[in-house]
């Protein structure tokens, strides 16, 4: 048994069902928990409000007082991890570093710079399987690789679950190191960023905030499958920040979806619900395994396709970005991420198709503005989920499957309840007219803008024009073999 180890906490924060935290308790006589505020990722942000910061402040001030509730307590630093963890290691005499893993390419470089350190000091770094079910070689195909197609790889970690679905090890006899002094969790200003408006909606940070909105998702998860896709309906679980930041287990989540029936009725709400945690799953082993995928496209022969460029793409695209591109519910959505750094997943598709097909932008260029501002950007599902609605990713929708916005409207916000939360503009458009504005008559629109104060934008594009040109942009990769 070890003397004493270090907990450093990145992703991860909660003190239950935690893989590195349990392992070093039932391996260390005592434990000392540490987060690190990386200055590199915090001088990347482009705004100094910003809700991720908030969010992770919010949550560590949790986390810090349930550990000391424990004995122990959170060092927090804000520095660069590369070095503040091999200082802090010297600080306190520990015999080894334990972690979470993480799959993001750069956080990979990271922690084998920080054991490489570790190592020549004769100090130990250990990192535990935390926030998906499987990694590494867990789930390979018949011939040993990874799987690149949803549904095989589905069937083959459903068929491993019962081995590995129990919660992280138990927390028995080893000791929380308390840190000197009163909590150490800086404020926001220190970090250098600014409280968001308090006029607008807080995220409910920390483990509290987890354990809420799930309680409140159960109550509704046998609803799951016929009401997700429709963003004004509360259909979802609000759960995809918190398992961004770990105050959630996976673990928990998937026994709780199996506790609802996922298991015993493949159609139910449950079921449908542990396929969405599959699924980020899959991402991370794509992202872990496809690195290349950060910057260019999963099936390389995509990477041919010539997008947009010059002047009318870049005022295409900031169109999109503000919510101008005339096709209400692509602009009430992207108004929803700007004002609330939150998009309903189902948008997510459509305004990520609209922008890779019907304007023939760059996926990346969406994916990075997303990156920007969405409160639960994580890089594998964002990257994944870019490169399914682009045609370009592993088991994504077929190039010539392009979202019709206005069909999409009309099935998923039929009685537009969603499109005039975000577009007050369009709020006193008859329902008949309100997903294709532009059809009605000059009169028509002079009076709904006298209403209300706001022009009725013409679509940026046709979209049938549109589909015939992307099937043209497109056919640089129709007959190449994709890996």
């Amino acid at each position: 048994m070890s003397d004493s180890i270090l907990v450093w906490f990145r992703r991860d924060l909660r003190d239950t069902d935690h893989s590195a935290l349990g392992e070093a308790l039932r391996q260390a006589r005592r434990v000392y928990c540490a987060f690190i505020f990386d200055r590199e990722i915090l001088a990347a942000l482009p705004e100094r409000t910003d809700r991720r910061v908030e969010f992770i402040r919010d949550s560590l001030v949790e986390l810090d007082a349930a550990l000391r509730l424990r004995g122990g307590g959170l060092i927090v630093r804000h520095g660069w991890p590369r070095e503040e963890i091999p200082r802090l290691v010297q600080e306190l005499g520990v015999a080894a570093v334990f972690v979470n893993r993480d799959y993001e390419p750069l956080a990979k470089e990271r922690d084998a710079a920080v054991a490489a350190a570790l190592r020549r000091a004769g100090i130990g770094f250990r990192s535990f399987k935390d926030q998906v079910m499987f990694d590494g070689d867990e789930i390979l195909n018949r011939a040993g690789r990874p799987y690149t197609v949803f549904t095989p790889y589905r069937r083959a970690w459903l068929a491993r679950l019962t081995e590995a679905h129990r919660p992280a090890p138990g927390q028995p006899s080893a000791t929380l190191a308390a840190p000197a002094g009163a909590s150490q969790v800086p404020t926001l200003s220190a970090l250098g960023f600014h409280a968001i408006d308090h006029d607008q909606a807080r995220l409910a940070a920390g483990m509290n905030g987890a354990q809420r909105l799930l309680d409140d998702f159960l109550g509704r998860i046998a609803r799951y499958a016929e009401q997700r896709d429709f963003p004004a309906v509360k259909g979802v679980s609000y759960l995809s920040v918190h398992l961004r930041f770990g105050t959630v287990s996976i673990r928990r989540l998937v026994l709780q979806a199996i506790a609802h029936g996922a298991l015993l009725d493949p159609a139910g709400g449950a079921a449908t619900w542990l396929g969405e945690l599959i699924w980020r799953d899959f991402y991370f082993m794509i992202l872990d395994h496809f690195p290349h995928v950060t910057k260019n496209a999963f099936k390389p022969a995509y990477d041919a396709i010539a997008w947009e460029q010059g002047t009318w793409a870049d005022d295409a695209f900031a169109a999109w970005c503000a919510g101008r591109t005339g096709y209400p519910l692509v602009d009430a959505a992207m108004r929803q991420i700007n004002q609330t750094g939150y998009m309903h997943n189902r948008l997510r598709m459509v305004v990520a198709s609209f922008l890779s097909k019907d304007l023939g932008i760059d996926w990346r260029r969406g994916e990075a503005y997303f990156a920007q501002k969405l409160n639960d950007f994580d890089l594998a599902a964002n990257n994944g989920g870019w490169q399914w609605a682009a045609s370009t990713g592993c088991d994504a929708q077929p190039y010539f499957r392009i979202f019709n916005p206005l069909t999409q409207s009309e099935r998923f916000d039929p009685a537009g309840k969603f499109i005039r939360r975000y577009l007050p503009e369009l709020s006193k458009v008859p329902d008949r007219h309100l997903h294709a504005p532009w059809r009605m008559s000059q009169s028509e629109q002079a009076a709904c803008a006298t209403f209300t104060g706001g022009a009725i934008h013409e679509p940026l594009v046709d979209h049938e024009t549109a589909r015939r040109r992307t099937l043209a942009r497109y056919s640089v990769v129709r007959n190449r073999a994709a890996p």
